[in-house]
């Protein structure tokens, strides 16, 4: 036997005692769309799809969540809860998965906890087995009640940590983060990765000491932006991850994450059990091919968010991020500023203490990072939801505000430094007072909570049987509720 066949039995042998479970998650019901085309995939062309997705032995779905509550209401005239209910019938042996904004739940500010607790409690109702969870902020305290929520339905509690990079952000830091979420009831952790920024060095050491210290099954979701997301992958299985997230690959790459068949066949031939359906994988594929080239030809797909871009690993910009922001700039007539934005945006994330780039602060970073280039003054103009964010309305920044800076910005505002929700009365009742006649349902009132102004028109043309008009998207999240605050 030469050296080279040597070698190549040394492989297989060492392939064949690896037997350890890959769970793969499949995200093209979500994510990849939302960072590929800012969520414009309709339950339409989801539907006949469906059945086939459920036999191909995900351990997973991700379906719901993220963006797609409000592109449902804002841009396709769809019912989300319908959408769930849906899925979750045509679906029905592979777990539903969702991703949950913590206290902000899919909207753009911290809502109380009897709304956070009905919206979990009918989520769990109308479908979802897992649900995501996160913080924009990484702060524990905005996670607590939809925790508790999830674990009153239950449903499996994964605790998601958003991975950033700072002075602060550090592997004892994420750590330490993690251990919090376990003694706090989580599940199971993931690692968002949700800018494409977590390098193979990093991850390998990040996943070994969140595996030691929690003792949890850990999840690793990244992007294809930066170029890296497959080595990223691959450092993370050997490092013990239990579960990666990928998409289908029509939907995959750019943006997006890796290709699910790609990796699920390179980790098969490495010995790891992955038990998927290859047959049932290329039908789908071979679907949502179909559907890629409807996009692409009405411009909804941007070819633009197709190529990595090494740039992120400075900009630190997530794949939805991307893919809005760019949208918005179209909208404006303005996409010269494309490049001049992404500049701007990790000065405006300096200037608000770090946050992690992950929904609402991507879109508030995003939105004043192009606020400042567009009208040719840094904060000549800035967001309501900025200014919040300045006041703690959403909790704790991972690094302090400059005061100067706050002071500019808020004036002499009072600062919050307790949990946001605890100045938060309950507004269930009052919500659904306000809405009337119009709510048939406490799902319809969640509509309106999440979203009063595009929620309501939605309702009335869904009840009035009269379409409503589409509302333009904005430079930004929409207005925030003017809710009550205790005391």
């Amino acid at each position: 036997m030469n050296h080279l066949d040597q070698e190549v039995a040394t492989k297989e042998k060492t392939s064949a005692t690896k037997k350890r479970h890959i769970g793969i998650t499949d995200t093209v019901l979500r994510d990849a769309h939302q960072s590929l085309m800012a969520t414009r995939m309709t339950i339409e062309d989801m539907i006949p799809i469906l059945p086939t997705l459920d036999q191909i032995g995900f351990d997973s779905l991700e379906c719901w969540g993220g963006a797609t509550f409000d592109a449902c209401i804002r841009f396709l005239n769809e019912d989300p809860w319908e959408r769930l209910r849906t899925i979750k019938r045509l679906a029905p042996n592979t777990p539903l998965q969702m991703l949950l904004r913590g206290q902000n739940l899919l909207g753009y500010r911290h809502y109380a906890d009897d709304v956070v607790e009905k919206f979990v409690q009918e989520s769990a109702d109308n479908g979802i087995d897992i649900f995501r969870v996160f913080d924009a902020l990484n702060d524990p305290r905005n996670l607590q009640t939809a925790l508790k929520a999830v674990k009153k339905a239950g449903k499996e509690a994964q605790m998601a940590i958003c991975y950033t990079i700072s002075d602060v952000h550090t592997l004892d830091y994420y750590e330490d983060l993690a251990v919090t979420l376990k003694d706090m009831g989580a599940d199971s952790i993931c690692i968002k990765d949700m800018a494409g920024i977590l390098t193979p060095h990093v991850c390998r050491q990040l996943v070994s000491r969140l595996k030691e210290a929690t003792q949890l099954p850990v999840i690793v979701h990244t992007h294809c932006t930066s170029g890296i997301a497959l080595l990223t992958y691959q450092a993370a299985i050997e490092a013990g991850a239990d579960r990666v997230d990928t998409a289908l690959s029509p939907f995959s790459e750019g943006t997006s994450q890796p290709s699910t068949e790609s990796l699920v066949l390179a980790l098969q031939e490495e010995g790891y059990d992955i038990p998927l359906d290859l047959a049932k994988l290329e039908e789908a594929a071979n679907y949502f091919r179909k559907i890629k080239d409807k996009y692409l030809a009405n411009g909804l797909l941007d070819p633009k968010m197709l190529t990595p871009d090494p740039r992120a690993l400075i900009y630190q910009v997530p794949g939805g991020m991307l893919s809005n922001m760019y949208s918005q700039l179209k909208q404006a007539k303005a996409t010269d500023k494309y490049e001049e934005v992404l500049q701007e945006v990790p000065k405006v994330r300096a200037d608000l203490g770090f946050p992690p780039l992950v929904t609402p602060l991507s879109q508030m970073v995003g939105t004043q990072a192009a606020m400042n280039v567009l009208t040719g003054q840094r904060y000549k103009m800035v967001s309501n939801e900025v200014k919040a964010y300045l006041v703690g309305e959403y909790g704790k920044s991972p690094v302090p505000i400059d005061p100067g800076f706050r002071q500019e910005i808020v004036g002499d505002a009072e600062v919050i430094h307790c949990r946001p929700a605890d100045l938060i009365e309950a507004e269930f009742d009052h919500l659904k007072a306000d809405l009337g006649d119009l709510a048939k349902s406490d799902e319809d009132v969640l509509i309106y909570a999440l979203f009063p102004q595009v929620g309501k028109t939605y309702l009335e043309g869904k009840y009035q049987a009269a379409p409503p008009e589409e509302v333009a998207p904005t430079q930004g999240p929409i207005k925030v509720y003017a809710y009550t605050r205790k005391g």
